[in-house]
This record gives C-alpha cells, structure tokens and sequence, in this order.
C-alpha cells in the first residue's frame, strides 16, 4: 500500500484526486493540506511515502514546503516522502524550480486517472517522472558554469553517458534495458553510479544536471 498526503488550496481538486486514488486497491490517501505550511507538518507527523504538491498555494507554496521537507536531516531520521509536483501549466517556472528543489517528477492536472495512478506507481517505484518535451522547454537557456564543471569532473563512461542521456530522454529502467539490450539490474547499476558521481539525490537531479551543463542540448 502506498500512503499518499495531498496539497492542493482548491477542495475540488484534492476531492478529485482522492477519488481516483483511492479506487485503486494499493493506494490510499492519509491526509489533505490546502497549503504549503499545513503540507509539511501534516507530512512529519503521518509519514507518508508520497506527496502529491500543488506548487501555487497560499501561505507557503508548494516551492518552499518541497525545500523544506527535503532539506538535510539527521541519517537516522525519517527519510523524506517522494514528491509529485501537480500543476496546471507544464511550463510554469515554479515547476523547473520545484524539480531542482528535489522533487521526483510532475504530473498535470487534466492528467487522466489512469496517467495519475501510474505516475505515482512510478515514482514510489524509484523512478523519475518527467515529460521530456516539457523538461526541454523549462530547461531552455538555463546554462549553469558550475553544472558543467560538474559533469565535467563526473567522468562519465561511454555506457553511463548513454543511460544518462536516456534517462534524461524520459525513459524507465526496463525501456532503457530493452533498448541497450541489458538486464535491468545492469541498468539501475548503471544509473546509480551516474548519481554518485554527479552527487545527485536522484534521477531527476541528474537529467537537470545533464540540461543545465548542456551534456543534453534543451534544443531536444
């Protein structure tokens, strides 16, 4: 069962959510928030494993609650949740801002239930969730000295460079494993010697990484 802590400052949109959520038999939801502040607390104190975060909301927008349940913590202290940023417009600058922060993908809101339950699957799994076209277009022009000097350092070897460019291209373990012809485990072999090298927390931190060295070119 996954647990699932909502934030979003319209009723209708978590009642809508709720609903497609919990008609799946391995999802429930835990808790609601209708901002950002009343997120965090709720998320220390029921634990969930995921947060679906609205990055518009009063009081403390979904921006700073994904900083903040993200920031450094004590290693022998609860691990953070994994964060859905939903959001309406998939070129919004809080979104770009939001996946820096740490959170794991985004998801839209006229997703259809179907697109929503499997995103969240996804990313409980441990896989990123990001729409490649949108990602190309948030990342345009913003080229970072300090993440090139990054990857430059990295000394990334031909095959991590192939799996990072098709992880950042949108890609699951299994595609990327089916499409360079390995097994799956060589493949998350593969990604996590990626992300220790680039000392990225996760997949998404590294194809931001990859964007904003210009390793992979936003152009697409």
């Amino acid at each position: 069962m996954i647990d699932i802590l909502l934030a979003d400052d319209e009723e209708l949109v978590r009642a809508g959510l709720r609903a497609v959520l919990e008609a799946q038999g391995d999802l429930r939801v835990v808790g609601e928030a209708d901002d950002g502040a009343e997120a965090v607390a709720l998320a220390r104190e029921l634990r969930p494993q995921m947060v679906l975060m609205d990055v518009r909301m009063p009081t403390m927008d979904g921006l700073a609650a994904t900083r903040e349940l993200l920031r450094s913590r004590p290693p022998d202290e609860q691990p953070p949740p994994k964060i859905l940023v939903v959001t309406t417009f998939e070129n919004d600058d809080y979104v770009y801002q939001a996946l820096r922060a740490g959170a794991d993908g985004f998801l839209l809101k006229r997703s259809r239930p179907a697109e929503i339950a499997h995103a969240v699957r996804l990313v409980a799994a441990g896989e990123s969730l990001l729409f490649p076209a949108s990602l190309r277009r948030l990342a345009a022009g913003r080229g970072n000295p300090a993440a090139r000097d990054s990857m430059a350092r990295a000394a990334l070897t031909e095959r991590e460079a192939e799996v990072l460019r098709l992880v950042a291209g949108g890609l699951t373990n299994g595609e990327i494993a089916e499409r360079l012809h390995l097994g799956v485990q060589t493949v998350k072999t593969h990604v996590s010697s990626v992300l220790a090298k680039l000392g990225a927390r996760d997949r998404t931190q590294a194809v931001i990484a990859a964007y904003e060295s210009g390793f992979v070119e936003p152009s697409g």
